[in-house]
């Protein structure tokens, strides 16, 4: 009797228990779709887990715990259990303009397209965009260079970061990735690594770390990073702003032109009275539909954009020069004279090749404006050429997949995306060949620049923005390693021999060149990187982790048998550091590539 009435309390006492713990699932999106990498964690806990590629999660929960949903770029959601099993959310866009909010800046706008804008696609017959033909400049991976022949590695910067947001993309959409759309140095440089801020009388300052390679035991890993001043965005000068934007045929779609107008709505709310835009589109022909406009006209500028419709062939050179023609007559002499060119890169009309696109960049950068460049969509999409326009035309190029990544654009990086801080930055690694035997930069193939280019004033090279940093990595190996990578070569006889060099302390030395923005001759400084191996830092092993993504993905040879298993462990000792949550979405594509 007394045992049954132990078992009839015990179960009693484990009933209200097994109540309150249940599994939730459900689907989390926007209104793009579901929303892969979202973090859902019970609130005031460390419980936790992600949405999957599909959007789906579950966790176990009580009926008291308040569930938490958190994604980059997106409005924080908390929902409380209570009865549900199933919970879907539709998170919103965070800082997204709202058209309530757009109403109040302004009367509506009346149309002021101009005679050219309104025949962009006027008694013109429409052929439908030929899809599948993306476009990327070949990549030829750097490889070891020995000390002894080639003591100098010499390249331009690179801000760019369109190759990670392109990659991250086709693989959300379980596409193949072409092997030169991966460009490491970009994905590097997605990622912020916590240098901290210039203190001295240079624009930037200087960042090194040394340590072991995580994916080979014979070689030492080398990080140099450059973190440029922060300028507070009250303190920007004022902006002469052209908006340069692509409604030929090809944008007719969801993640084109829709898509990028919400994206310019993001900018336009952060535009000051000072600052001035002017709206320029192309077709089949150019036109201006808004001529300089106050920031402070928010709900003017943004209805021009609404007014915007895609069709038509693709003058992008025509555009381009109209553009300019725009921003040299609204010319701020001490301000921040800039165009902004939307597009998928697939110009059609008029000047369409590379080499003709180069040239006529290279003769527009003498105006002192600069070019920025955004793609968007796929299908076209013409990174080779966009690229070539960001380089040429002293600016940077980014690639938007979605609102996130706008938010990270015209948000979070808003002062680098619009404004320069030093221009024509070039680096110079100069090794000691008593301590290394070869060497190889990662990345950064399209930036290479030989040896006597980096003391040449007129070689154009890289422009950093308040707030952007630069990382690169280098790949050494050591005197007296052997290594599979390197062949024996014949004696030399007239070259010094390595016993007799001095700086035994010093592994490399790297010299910056760099001009102030409204000036032409460089300055320079230097800084040596000792020979000492540190236990690395949570940002060495986040960054190794990127750059050896990259290395499987081109299918490099360098990977030296590593297995992407090791790029996520890797990743995750260097997880710290991520409070905007792209170092979790890096190991969430990973893990969803691995799979």
């Amino acid at each position: 009797m007394i045992g049954k009435l132990f078992y009839v309390m015990l179960v009693c006492s484990i009933l209200p228990l097994q109540a309150q713990n249940k599994t939730v699932t459900g689907t989390v999106s926007d209104e793009n779709g579901y929303l892969p990498g979202v973090t859902v964690t019970v609130k005031n806990t460390s419980r936790g887990t992600e949405t999957d590629f599909d959007g789906k999660y579950f966790i176990k929960v009580s009926r008291e715990d308040i569930l938490v949903f958190s994604f980059v770029g997106m409005k924080r959601v908390e929902k409380k259990v209570g009865e549900n099993s199933t919970i879907n959310i539709v998170m919103e866009s965070d800082n997204l303009l709202e058209e309530v909010v757009v109403k109040a800046y302004a009367a509506p706008l009346k149309k002021t397209y101009t005679t050219a804008a309104i025949s962009l696609v006027a008694n013109e017959e429409y052929v439908a965009p030929n899809y599948h033909k993306d476009s990327y400049s070949i990549i030829n991976e750097n490889t070891f260079k020995r000390t002894n022949n080639h003591p100098l590695s010499t390249f331009s910067i690179d801000v760019d970061k369109a190759s990670y947001s392109n990659v991250r993309r086709m693989i959300n959409n379980g596409e193949e990735i072409p092997i030169d759309a991966v460009k490491i140095e970009e994905m590097i440089n997605y990622f912020d690594y916590g240098y901290p801020q210039p203190k001295g009388k240079h624009p930037f300052s200087i960042h090194s770390e040394v340590a072991q390679t995580p994916w080979n035991k014979e070689t030492k890993l080398v990080k140099i990073g450059l973190q440029g001043k922060q300028i507070e965005q009250d303190n920007l000068p004022a902006s002469n702003l052209v908006f340069l934007i692509d409604v030929s045929g090809s944008m007719d779609s969801s993640n084109k032109l829709p898509l990028l107008k919400k994206a310019f709505k993001l900018l336009v709310n952060q535009l000051r009275k000072q600052d001035r835009v002017s709206i320029v589109v192309y077709a089949g022909a150019a036109g201006v539909i808004l001529e300089p406009t106050s920031g402070s006209k928010k709900g003017a500028i943004i209805q021009a954009l609404e007014n915007l419709q895609a069709g038509g062939s693709t003058a992008g050179g025509e555009g381009i020069e109209l553009a300019y023609k725009l921003a040299e007559k609204n010319f701020k002499k001490k301000g921040n004279n800039r165009i902004i060119l939307a597009t998928d890169g697939d110009f059609n009309v008029g000047k369409t090749s590379n080499n003709a696109m180069q040239k006529l960049i290279e003769e527009k950068r003498k105006t002192g404006i600069f070019l920025s460049v955004l793609g968007f969509g796929y299908g076209n999409y013409q990174d080779d050429k966009l690229e070539i326009l960001a380089d040429k035309g002293n600016g940077n190029h980014a690639y938007i997949d979605t609102m996130q990544e706008a938010q990270k654009v015209f948000g979070k990086e808003f002062g680098g995306t619009l404004y320069i801080i030093a221009k024509d930055v070039k680096i110079q690694v100069e090794f000691n060949p008593k301590k290394v035997k070869a060497y190889r930069l990662i990345g950064y193939e399209n930036r290479m620049l030989n040896d006597e280019d980096f003391v040449d004033d007129a070689k154009d090279a890289g422009e950093l923005g308040s707030g952007h940093t630069v990382t690169a990595l280098y790949e050494i190996i050591l005197q007296g390693t052997k290594s599979a990578f390197i062949k024996a070569l014949p004696k030399l006889k007239y070259t010094k021999s390595i016993e007799k060099t001095s700086f035994s302390d010093e592994l490399l030395t790297v010299k910056f060149r760099y001009k102030k923005p409204n000036k032409h001759k460089s300055i320079e400084f230097i800084k040596t990187v000792k020979d000492k191996l540190y236990k690395p830092s949570s940002d060495m092993s986040f960054a190794s982790a990127v750059a050896l993504f990259g290395m499987h993905l081109r299918g490099s040879k360098f990977k030296n048998g590593s297995k992407l298993e090791d790029v996520i462990l890797l990743a995750k000792k260097g997880k710290d550091n991520d409070n905007d949550g792209y170092r979790r979405e890096f190991i969430r594509l990973v893990e969803s590539y691995t799979n």
